[in-house]
């Protein structure tokens, strides 16, 4: 036993070798309980939201299925993906290695804009699989 939310210990000295999941994620409160993949912005009326803007360069990232680490986990809100491999709602096709951006028409969704070097500031993501269906699908992508 080496503590509990309850009871936290001021400094451990500790090696890690392994994670079981694959994301470094910090709670936001939200405008709504979003699903795992829910790509979001930082705005709205709590901390963060979904938008209807393609290539939104407030998009803050994904909210995370269960992440590795997560920052302010005493707080209330979501997880959101700040870094690393998590399922990402994206619509329409998509290449291994495409950039992703908020898909605009589709809030919570991500697009791709290929290898695109045109919305720098609103890339959030690198998708890590093709998918080449038109419709909604949950990719598996990195946060960058």
């Amino acid at each position: 036993n080496i503590g509990s939310s309850a009871n936290y210990f001021n400094t451990v000295f500790a090696k890690a070798s392994t994670a079981l999941y694959a994301d470094l994620a910090e709670i936001y409160s939200a405008d709504e309980n979003y699903t795992a993949g829910t790509v979001v912005i930082f705005g709205g009326e709590a901390e963060i939201t979904t938008t209807t803007q393609f290539a939104d360069v407030r998009v803050a990232g994904a909210i995370s299925a269960d992440p590795a680490y997560l920052m302010n986990s005493g707080q209330d809100g979501l997880p959101v993906a700040l870094r690393g491999r998590i399922p990402v709602n994206v619509v329409g096709p998509v290449l291994k290695g495409d950039l992703l951006v908020t898909a605009g028409a589709q809030p919570g969704y991500a697009v791709s804009v290929g290898q695109s070097t045109e919305y720098p500031l609103a890339v959030f993501a690198k998708s890590i699989e093709t998918n080449a269906s038109t419709g909604e699908k949950i990719i598996i992508a990195v946060i960058l």
